[in-house]
């Protein structure tokens, strides 16, 4: 396999031993600051056991709907037990990578993931997804982490370091680039946090807002 499908692999591995723990798994909490409105249709990147779907099915209502995209086969299976268990109708999961998201152009309100997107090698596919999914005007409201400098290359290609959430982390110049270069005019940080020890590196938290143009 190649280094993208190791990845790949080691992510479903961790994730998926976890979905029946009760450790934290999230580095933010985007969901406080996105205000999902009822009939809103509403996406989580990175949707883990999914209660932050289900949370944000009850704010849009039997008018909206809410999409969890998740790689990993346990995160799915659990996230789908629970919305079953308490009869949701208007929620999916879905098992796909952030790279290419199996939904329309135009066709999501809000957007949300927690530490996440730091996993993904290919950032700007991410980027330019969201940019194409978001209706004009939709929001995205992402916590995530970046590297105090560039991450030494023995970690950035260890499957199981970035699986880890620190080692596929960027320096917050370049990932803020690229969130521009998939056309958002404006990035509001709404939270951010020192830098930290992560790994065998530092990084920073930060929550933040983009928004679609008209």
């Amino acid at each position: 396999m190649n280094t993208k499908s190791n990845i790949i692999e080691a992510i479903n591995v961790r994730y998926s031993n976890l979905a029946h723990s009760s450790c934290c798994l999230s580095c933010g909490g985007a969901i406080n600051h996105a205000h999902p409105q009822p009939g809103e249709i509403c996406v989580d990147l990175g949707s883990g056991r999914g209660t932050d779907v289900l949370r944000m099915a009850d704010e849009v209502g039997n008018n909206g709907y809410v999409y969890g995209i998740d790689i990993s086969t346990g995160m799915i299976a659990k996230s789908r037990e629970l919305s079953d268990k308490f009869g949701y109708t208007n929620v999916a999961f879905i098992q796909s990578d952030l790279e290419t998201l199996p939904l329309p152009e135009n066709s999501c309100d809000v957007i949300i993931s927690n530490c996440t997107i730091n996993h993904v090698n290919n950032k700007q596919k991410v980027f330019n997804e969201i940019y194409r999914i978001l209706k004009p005007g939709g929001r995205c409201i992402i916590s995530d982490i970046y590297s105090i400098g560039q991450v030494p290359l023995e970690y950035k290609n260890d499957p199981d370091a970035v699986a880890e959430c620190w080692a596929g982390s960027i320096p917050k110049d370049e990932y803020l680039a690229i969130i521009a270069q998939a056309g958002f005019p404006e990035i509001v940080i709404l939270e951010e946090s020192e830098p930290y020890p992560k790994g065998a590196i530092y990084v920073a938290s930060f929550t933040y807002k983009i928004v679609k143009p008209q």
